[in-house]
């Protein structure tokens, strides 16, 4: 097994007052980087995204913005590889599954903003496109939703896309429960 770590998305937009201020599950900024440092500590191959909006008048993630940047802390870290995406999943019109595949990567981790989109994108992508998936449960987070469709809070809606990761595209896991697993590559 030879595995990726990749941090989707931890861009000051969900910190400094933007309108996507992520609340569940606590902590998980602090499980964010404790996963990057374990991964690095254990020369896991780390890949560090960032979404960039195409749209006009976008309203977040605009090129070039403090909000669009990488959080002060996730900039200090040297990546392995840095991936630029404008869709939801880290895979799609970007090189990552060729770089991954040229380095014999068949296992992917998935860490960072928001659970419910770009994780959960990147996450069955990867599945569909063959990786072993491992979704860290602690180390993704969201916010409450409510819009034309209904309303749900941070903690449901993580949960729930937890339970389908699970049911069919990743390995969902805590920190604790990843961490040893780094010790077997």
């Amino acid at each position: 097994m030879k595995r990726a770590l990749i941090v989707v998305d931890v861009q000051n937009e969900y910190f400094d007052g933007g309108a996507l201020p992520i609340s569940y599950p606590p902590h998980s900024f602090e499980k964010i980087k404790t996963a990057i440092a374990k991964a690095q500590e254990e020369g896991i191959f780390a890949v560090l995204v960032q979404h960039t909006s195409l749209k006009e008048n976008a309203g977040a993630f605009v090129k070039g913005s403090h909000l669009w940047e990488f959080h002060d802390e996730i900039k200090k870290i040297k990546p392995d590889l840095y991936i630029e995406k404008n869709h939801a999943s880290s895979f799609v019109g970007t090189d990552l599954n060729y770089r991954l595949r040229t380095l014999g990567i068949d296992t992917v981790t998935i860490i960072g903003y928001m659970t419910q989109n770009c994780c959960d994108a990147t996450a069955r992508d990867a599945s569909q496109l063959g990786y072993n998936v491992e979704f860290l449960s602690d180390a993704n987070g969201t916010l409450a939703f409510s819009n034309s469709a209904g309303e749900v809070s941070a903690e449901e809606l993580h949960r729930s896309f937890l339970v389908a990761q699970a049911f069919g595209f990743s390995r969902v896991l805590t920190l604790d429960e990843w961490i040893p697993l780094l010790k077997k590559d």
